[in-house]
């Protein structure tokens, strides 16, 4: 990216960590996070395919504990600085709402 150009990033400021080769603090929560962020994925296609009503409740159970870590977890990076989001451009956005909007008319019983 041109140095002239502004950051559509949304971060918070940066906690250093120790610039080592073994894992710090940052290393471990993304791990962390990438590992619920699998899991939740996993647990989705467990659910979907979960024909026992008991086990599908069950798996639901841990599936919404999952991603409440995972969110926890992401919303700690986001904190720390560690994690940055990019900021949509009004236009993409405003493009995403028609197009979904086109969508919801062709369902066959649309809210309107």
């Amino acid at each position: 990216m041109p140095q002239n150009q502004p950051t559509n990033k949304i971060q918070n400021p940066e906690t250093s960590v120790p610039k080592t080769p073994e894992m710090n603090e940052r290393d471990f929560l993304n791990d962390m996070l990438t590992t619920e962020k699998y899991m939740t994925g996993s647990y989705n296609v467990a659910l979907n395919e979960a024909s026992n009503q008991t086990l599908y409740q069950d798996l639901a159970t841990i599936f919404k504990e999952t991603q409440d870590c995972q969110r926890n977890l992401y919303n700690l990076m986001f904190k720390n600085g560690w994690y940055a989001v990019d900021q949509a451009e009004q236009p993409k956005v405003q493009n995403a709402y028609q197009q979904f909007s086109g969508y919801k008319n062709q369902l066959p019983y649309a809210v309107q």
